[in-house]
């Protein structure tokens, strides 16, 4: 039933249902006028985007921090310690993304948005003040302080990339995807070059040394950039389409998953596939730069790891480019080939790449990349498109909570993967999840185009009435009944339903 139902969505955008829904900017509702509205859009996708620079931030802050350490403290700092310390943020992200998102479906977009910062700001102070009795009581601190951090981040995924979705579906619809990437993966992948230049710009300041102050400068500047867009997230309005399909009591979780199964295995199954190569490629990134380079200082490791993530960037604006006219899963299943393609030449010929630095750091760097251009753009998109709007937050972060639990592993599996079966394992490894994700999208993707959200909340408005569950829908000005306002358009489906 649910994938009749989705596949003739995908078949008719311009369908009957979508005129008797009607231009997406008509007044949202008599209390809120659609100028209010419409500033309050730009407001959200803005703060979104701007937020998610700040997510990348901490996302990429220990690849250059994990050398410094290791330096400054070269006996406490092990392999176990780094470890730990960089899947904090992991496992504090898993446990954000699955209560935020629950949060932003009952609660409000708004509500969730405004807490994950104020639990990213909370996290870095203290993340920046880390202090012990021992050196390792200071790991310790550091360790909650980034784990407080990754709840704050975590969160942000479900609630700036739904907010971020919706308001960019009322603003612009037509350009809903590309848009979405450009306030979403960019961000976030930018971080990346972003918090290396801050680390670079802060060693330099301090002469390439005094590493305690550089290391916890980095942490406190992370504080900065989700306070510089508070204001924002405190003025900002639910979205309409959320006013519209909120659920916020008694949400029918089991017939979400009949509609949603198959979706979910495929946004959840790529999310960890992604995540569990680029994360610790990301994290330990830092470290693999610096064992090619040899005896270079921290600065050298920093500027060829600046260089790096420069060349992952391209992707993101390709993918941008192209996820319209090529469509969102093939984009995703050519950007798991460029995984298999780059990690097989680089795995297969490590000794070979590592002695020439800029060819290891262009094609380490064109892996990355791929990563961007497919899963890591689409699978934003598509978690945000797939599901309807009133349960878009909790599918959205239970996805992206596999994502990052495929990154904890992964994280935790890549030093002993070195230790026992070679450095040039790790990417061979990335090869093989490149395949086994080209499977898992081909399967259990769905092939959505940019149609207007409104249209997928209606088939699954008419799904939970044809089961007949008759709880309400939406926030005190668009509240209803599920069964109250359905489009004409659906009602064949919905005898059709009741009878299977």
């Amino acid at each position: 039933m649910a994938e009749a139902q989705t596949s003739a969505t995908e078949e008719s955008p311009k369908s009957d249902l979508q005129k008797e829904i009607g231009p997406v900017d008509a007044d949202p509702s008599p209390e809120v006028s659609r100028k209010r509205q419409s500033l309050s859009d730009l407001f959200t996708i803005f703060a979104s985007g701007f937020a998610l620079i700040s997510d990348g931030y901490q996302n990429n802050l220990m690849t250059m921090t994990n050398v410094l350490l290791a330096q400054e403290y070269p006996t406490q700092y092990t392999s176990a310690v780094s470890t730990r310390v960089s899947n904090a943020l992991l496992v504090g992200e898993v446990i954000g993304q699955i209560i935020v998102g629950l949060t932003c479906d009952y609660l409000g977009r708004k509500t969730a948005i405004v807490f994950t910062t104020l639990m990213i700001v909370l996290g870095g102070i203290l993340a920046t003040a880390a202090r012990g009795v021992t050196i390792d009581g200071m790991f310790w601190m550091m360790t909650v302080s980034r784990g407080i951090v990754g709840f704050g981040t975590g969160g942000e995924y479900p609630a700036s990339s739904t907010s971020a979705s919706e308001a960019a579906n009322d603003l612009t619809p037509k350009q809903r995807g590309p848009a979405f990437i450009l306030v979403t993966n960019l961000p976030l992948s930018f971080g990346g070059p972003f918090a290396v230049s801050i680390f670079l710009i802060v060693l330099s300041a301090c002469h390439q040394s005094h590493y305690s102050t550089v290391w916890r400068v980095c942490f406190g500047i992370g504080c900065i950039w989700p306070l510089s867009i508070f204001y924002f997230r405190i003025r900002m309005l639910n979205s309409t389409l959320y006013r519209r399909g909120a659920i916020k009591r008694h949400v029918p979780y089991g017939l979400v998953i009949r509609y949603y199964w198959k979706t979910l295995l495929g946004t959840c199954g790529a999310w960890f596939l992604y995540d569990f190569v680029t994360f610790p490629n990301g994290v330990f990134s830092g470290v693999i730069i610096s064992s090619v380079v040899g005896d270079g200082t921290v600065r050298q490791t920093g500027e060829w790891q600046l260089l790096l993530g420069a060349i992952a960037l391209p992707g993101v604006f390709l993918g941008a480019l192209l996820c319209d006219r090529v469509g969102r899963k093939k984009i995703m299943m050519m950007g798991f080939c460029g995984y298999l393609i780059f990690g097989l030449i680089i795995g297969c010929a490590y000794d070979k790449v590592t002695k020439i630095v800029p060819l290891f750091i262009v094609f380490y760097g064109l892996m990355q990349s791929s990563g961007n251009f497919g899963p890591g753009n689409m699978l934003g998109l598509l978690s945000s498109e797939s599901y309807a709007t009133g349960v878009r937050g909790t599918c959205y972060g239970i996805s992206a909570a596999v994502g990052k639990a495929g990154a904890a592993i992964g994280t935790q599996a890549f030093e002993p993967i070195e230790n026992r079966l070679g450095k040039n394992w790790t990417f061979i490894i990335a090869a093989i999840c490149g395949v086994v994700g080209v499977v898992v999208t081909y399967f259990f993707v769905p092939d959505l185009t940019g149609e207007d959200l409104r249209v997928r909340d209606e088939h699954f408005r008419a799904y939970l009435v044809s089961k007949d569950w008759d709880g309400a829908m939406g926030e005190e000005d668009l509240r209803a009944g599920a069964d109250e306002g359905i489009p004409a358009a659906l009602g064949d489906e919905i005898e059709a339903a009741k009878g299977s």
